[in-house]
Parts: structure tokens; C-alpha cells; sequence
């Protein structure tokens, strides 16, 4: 009965050793990337918005071209405008939706 003890301690601290070790190279990989995270998400962030106002920008120059050229009762200008803003919007989701799922991914990597 005492050795059946002794096993089942070696094996708990077995265990709890490799949580410790796990969690431990977790924070270490944190700390290594924290400056790298605050970087990414300014990066990030400038990348969205520049693929919004792009398109944006766009739809407004054709459109005020279109208008310079074919007056009439529709604004070209609005409507191109518009129209890039929602190209731009739906382009930035898209971009956010695959960073989720690269760091979702990453994520669950670490946790295995």
C-alpha cells in the first residue's frame, strides 16, 4: 500500500510539474510578444483605416470625374462614394476576420 502511494505521488508531481512548465513557456512567449502585440494592433489599426478611406477616396474621384463630364440629375460623386465606402468597410472585415482566425489559430497551437 505504501508503494502504491509513493507512485501516486510521483506522478501528481509529474503532472504538476509539467502545468508549471507549460504555463511558464506561456508567460515567456507573452513577454516576448508584448511589445510585438502593441506594435501589430497600431499597424493593424492603420491598415484598416487606410482600407477604408482608399476606396473611399476613390469612389469620390471617379465620381466627381463622372460628374465634371456627364452632369445630370444623379450625383456620380455620392453614389461612388458610396459605393467605396462600403468596398472599403467589407474589405476591412475581411481583413479583421482573418487576423481572428490567425490568432485564434496561434492560440489554440499554444494551448496544446
Amino acid at each position: 500500500m505504501r508503494k502504491k502511494k509513493k507512485t501516486e505521488s510521483a506522478k501528481d508531481q509529474t503532472e504538476f510539474s509539467r502545468e508549471v512548465g507549460a504555463k511558464a513557456a506561456r508567460k515567456l512567449k507573452a513577454q516576448r510578444s508584448a511589445t510585438k502585440s502593441a506594435w501589430f494592433g497600431l499597424g493593424m489599426m492603420g491598415l484598416i483605416g487606410w482600407s477604408v478611406v482608399v476606396p473611399t477616396l476613390l469612389g469620390a474621384a471617379l465620381g466627381n470625374w463622372l460628374d465634371s463630364r456627364h452632369p445630370g440629375s444623379p450625383s456620380w460623386t455620392l453614389a461612388l462614394l458610396v459605393a467605396g465606402l462600403v468596398i472599403g468597410c467589407f474589405n476591412a472585415w475581411l481583413w479583421v476576420a482573418k487576423e481572428d482566425k490567425a490568432m485564434r489559430e496561434e492560440q489554440e497551437n499554444i494551448d496544446e
